[in-house]
């Protein structure tokens, strides 16, 4: 039990409680784990829990009617997802996939609730966490209706590097793997587009690429095409 109430006071949504709440929220996380490319739930179905990840790397996503994925975000350690069935009780708005073996705590619905009945403390932050997924999907939603390629793939940049963003060497590392084709589903896009907007960038010594994984080396370059 140490370990686990130690845990969780790592996640942002839980930092501030007291090592007596900690606990009695630690009783309630059932752990899983995940290979890479493996589904934690998919959309539609039924919402019973909300998740943290211990460690390990998911996006989200929703299927468009053409059959493309639309990625929605992306969550690494100490993140929760999917608190909006919290609320709703509804079923699962977007589909959660490994991105790499993953370990995630479960909390179900009605143990949560229990516990929000009692500390009112926990339902405020899960609130706030909340509108800070609304205030970035709103933003998501302006660049795709206002932003061209190239200045949606220079905010989704980033954006990335603000949440996931390593310094190294003076330049920020954005320490998720990603493939173009998930770029591309981030941004609204082809493949083919984003490798030339990658190329183009890297070309202009705003990025440097890596295995799958791209470093900021000029973020000054890519904000000019915002």
């Amino acid at each position: 039990m140490q370990e686990a109430w130690t845990y969780l006071r790592q996640i942002p949504l839980f930092a501030d409680l007291t090592e007596e709440e900690l606990k009695k929220i630690a009783d309630l996380a059932i752990t899983k784990r995940y290979r890479k490319n493996m589904y934690i739930f998919l959309e539609g179905e039924p919402g019973t829990a909300f998740y943290f990840v211990k460690s390990g790397a998911i996006k989200l996503f929703q299927v468009l009617e053409d059959g493309r994925e639309k990625i929605l975000h992306f969550v690494r350690e100490g993140e929760i997802f999917a608190e909006v069935v919290l609320f709703d009780g509804g079923p699962y708005p977007a589909t959660a996939e490994t991105l790499e073996d993953t370990e995630v705590g479960c909390i179900r619905n009605r143990d949560m609730e229990d516990l929000l009945r009692r500390n009112g403390d926990i339902a405020v932050k899960i609130i706030k966490v909340m509108s800070c997924r609304l205030r970035q999907a709103q933003t998501h939603i302006r660049d795709l209706a206002l932003r061209g390629a190239y200045g949606r793939m220079a905010s989704a940049l980033l954006q990335l590097a603000q949440e996931y963003g390593r310094e190294k060497g003076g330049k920020i590392l954005i320490d998720l793997t990603l493939s173009q084709q998930e770029m591309a589903n981030l941004i609204g896009t082809s493949r083919e587009t984003v490798a030339r907007i990658l190329g183009e960038f890297r070309r202009l010594g705003a990025i440097r690429m890596e295995k799958q994984r791209i470093t900021i080396v000029e973020p000054e370059q890519l904000k000019a095409w915002i």
